[in-house]
């Protein structure tokens, strides 16, 4: 609380809060009245109205088993850079994860134990990804461990203490151990991880009984409880994995355990309900409602809990709770989103200020989220959110050669350097520079899994015998429909920056071929009323190699943000303005002898940054060549697309050591003649201006 900067509400604030106080002054009186945690609501069936046993529902699209889609070009690139890089080097020197508590040593962030699991929950996807031996000796060797090591009871980790003993953890533990299973399939290793999860279900069936052990926090137990209890959907979605791949005879208590979970959970299906939810700029209210309200504001709890009722709705069988979460994503990007795609959350959710914070654990969770959603619902706008998140909000907080990472980003960032004075709810000075951890640990041990997670569930099966394309971009996969037909599919392209996909399909039977065609695209060469819910078009192929050949087309969009500012897309990616600078490095305090490109960076402004923008005059350059092999450093200034715009320098001061919010519309003047200057796509420019104000320059 003491990072909180709300000793008066900003000029920002205060005209956000305009915006949202018609419509959201009713809830806010409502939460005013009621001041206390979100109650559950009653959806559960009670215990004796169950039944003993049922089907879960089915999802719209169903994900292949790892390893069966792979990246191509540029996608294969940025793998093989964080192999490389950072994601790859962590097991090497990084005390948290080389000498953490699972693996018998004594380093970790807190007592919860997470670093070791997030590293490793990325780290399997990330590994046989890129066929990468090193890597996957790595995954195998610390499984080796984990799993020889599991408690003569069946918990899994190096607490021993049982009021240590807290779920969060292995929530991460379990998602990691049940995607090795997946690739590792029909081998020993397989049947060890399925073992090794049973005899954990058992202990924590019994602990939930136990009055909800490990899960509730009780007097004398160290741990706090915030965590596993606001993130319950990620065990509930291992569970059910466990229940459709290999429940074994424990139907029922797999059941038990997702219905425990969601009983002593924090209720997001609550929490996205008018009069509750909180649309307003959070730093203009009250701190007995925020604090009440926290595990629901938290940025990585917000990227989470989108899924929550959808991963709910799969046993309880509510189909209300679609429309849960549909509501849950469209508040949550409407009243707290980036242009980017992402949650704005320093922390706590920010509003819509672009000088507040994107943490990239927020990032790389949303993206997890949203692939999640759209096999669920099937709705086209959460795989164009998904993309969005993709490419642009992950790739402008790391270095091209993934080495460093921030851990929030601005909107609007003209310089990465120490602040004079954090702008965040509860980060730090150094948050917003790139470097090995640049606050907390989280973020360097969670953002590996960004990437190779969003590969995986780009191909997707639906029904008997159709493969779907549904998270675009340069990808292959070798899969079976559920018919039994063996499929392979090569997609050549340098999508999004062109919108040119060439497909190559074999098959050794008759199958259906789906192709998402994005809500922004105006046309396409094989348009045939393409389903306006999943935005896939069928297109039925015979035995034998086919070649497709698809085009979009699309225009230049101006999206409209607050207090008379624009953002800038055209297709999948959001375009600023960029900003050349110097790079500073320094060896991180520490971390002397870990390998040279371990460092602290600061990125100092070498161009001006406070610009207007005329939308009247944008145009967009497209590459000269729509198939032209990328550079391998693709994330990076002279990026293949620009857009051209006319600006003018204004009156926009730093504050503090960073880029105040815009100025309001009637402080704006030109500061010299306007010129045309080249916008970017984000992801390329780590210093950017992306929500800009707007002035109408007469030329």
């Amino acid at each position: 609380m003491a990072q909180m900067l709300i000793g008066a509400i900003t000029a920002w604030g205060a005209l956000f809060w305009c915006m949202c106080v018609c419509e959201a002054t009713a809830g806010l009186q409502h939460v005013l009245s009621e001041n206390a945690p979100v109650k559950q609501a009653p959806l559960l069936p009670k215990p004796q109205d169950r039944p003993s046993h049922q089907d879960l529902r089915p999802l719209e699209f169903d994900p292949l088993p790892l390893g069966s889609v792979r990246a191509r070009g540029w996608l294969q690139d940025q793998l093989e850079l964080m192999a490389a890089g950072l994601p790859g080097h962590e097991h090497d020197f990084y005390r948290i994860v080389k000498d953490n508590p699972w693996l018998g040593g004594d380093q970790d962030y807190s007592i919860l134990n997470e670093a070791f699991p997030y590293w490793f929950n990325g780290l399997v996807p990330l590994a046989y990804l890129t066929e990468d031996e090193r890597l996957k000796e790595q995954v195998l060797s610390t499984a080796d461990y984990v799993l020889s090591h599991q408690q003569e009871d069946g918990w899994l980790g190096p607490e021993t203490n049982l009021s240590t003993r807290n779920f969060w953890a292995r929530y991460l533990m379990l998602t990691g151990f049940i995607q090795l299973a997946d690739v590792e399939a029909g081998t020993d290793l397989q049947t060890r991880i399925l073992d090794s999860i049973h005899r954990f279900i058992n202990l924590m069936h019994s602990m939930l009984l136990d009055n909800y052990r490990g899960y509730v926090k009780h007097d004398g137990e160290v741990v706090d409880d915030q965590w596993g209890r606001s993130r319950a959907a990620d065990i509930i979605m291992s569970l059910q994995w466990v229940y459709e791949h290999d429940p074994r005879d424990q139907k029922h208590k797999l059941l038990d355990c997702m219905y425990m979970f969601e009983a002593k959970g924090m209720n997001w299906t609550n929490w996205f309900t008018e009069g509750v939810y909180l649309k307003q700029d959070l730093d203009t209210v009250p701190d007995t409602i925020t604090t009440a309200y926290f595990p629901f504001e938290h940025g990585v709890n917000a990227a989470q809990g989108l899924k929550a009722a959808a991963v709910l709705r799969r046993y309880i069988h509510d189909d209300r709770l679609l429309e849960t979460s549909r509501r849950g994503v469209n508040w949550t990007f409407r009243y707290h989103g980036t242009p980017s795609g992402v949650i704005i959350a320093d922390e706590r959710l920010a509003g819509l200020s672009p000088v507040r914070g994107v943490e990239l654990c927020t990032v790389v969770e949303t993206m997890f989220s949203l692939n999640y959603l759209y096999q669920t619902l099937g709705d086209n706008s959460l795989a164009d959110q998904c993309e969005l998140a993709a490419y642009n909000a992950l790739p402008v907080m790391t270095l091209p050669d993934w080495w460093a990472h921030q851990y929030v980003a601005q909107t609007n960032q003209p310089i990465s350097h120490h602040l004079s004075k954090t702008p965040f709810f509860n980060v730090y000075e150094e948050g917003q520079r790139f470097g090995l951890e640049p606050d907390y640990p989280c973020c360097t041990v969670n953002h590996p899994q960004g990437y190779p997670k969003f590969v995986a569930a780009a191909f997707l099966r639906r029904g008997e015998n159709s493969i779907a394309h549904a998270l675009l971009g340069p990808m292959s996969v070798t899969t079976t429909t559920r018919s039994g037909t063996n499929v392979s599919i090569v997609c050549n392209t340098n999508y999004p920056f062109a919108h040119d996909l060439q497909y190559t399909t074999s098959a050794t039977h008759p199958f259906t071929f789906l192709i998402r065609l994005p809500t922004w695209s105006t046309s396409t060469t094989i348009i045939l009323n393409p389903s306006p819910h999943t935005g896939m078009q069928e297109i039925p192929l015979e035995p034998g190699t086919s070649h497709i050949h698809v085009t979009f087309t699309t225009d230049i969009r101006v999206d409209p943000r607050a207090n008379d500012t624009v953002s800038i897309y055209h297709g999948a990616l959001l375009y600023a303005i960029p900003i050349t600078y110097n790079l500073t490095s320094q060896r991180v305090p520490g971390y002397e002898t870990a390998p040279p490109n371990v460092l602290n960076h600061d990125l100092l402004p070498t161009s001006p940054w406070a610009y207007a923008i005329d939308p009247t005059t944008l145009r967009f350059r497209s590459m000269a060549n729509g198939t032209e092999k990328l550079p391998n450093l693709l994330w990076t200034l002279g990026a293949p697309t620009s857009i051209t715009a006319t600006v003018c320098e204004i009156d926009w001061p730093m504050v503090d050591g960073y880029a105040a919010n815009p100025p309001l519309k009637e402080d704006r003047r030109c500061v010299g003649k306007p010129f045309e200057i080249d916008l970017v796509p984000y992801g390329s420019a780590k210093l950017h201006m992306a929500e800009l104000p707007v002035m109408r320059l007469g030329v």
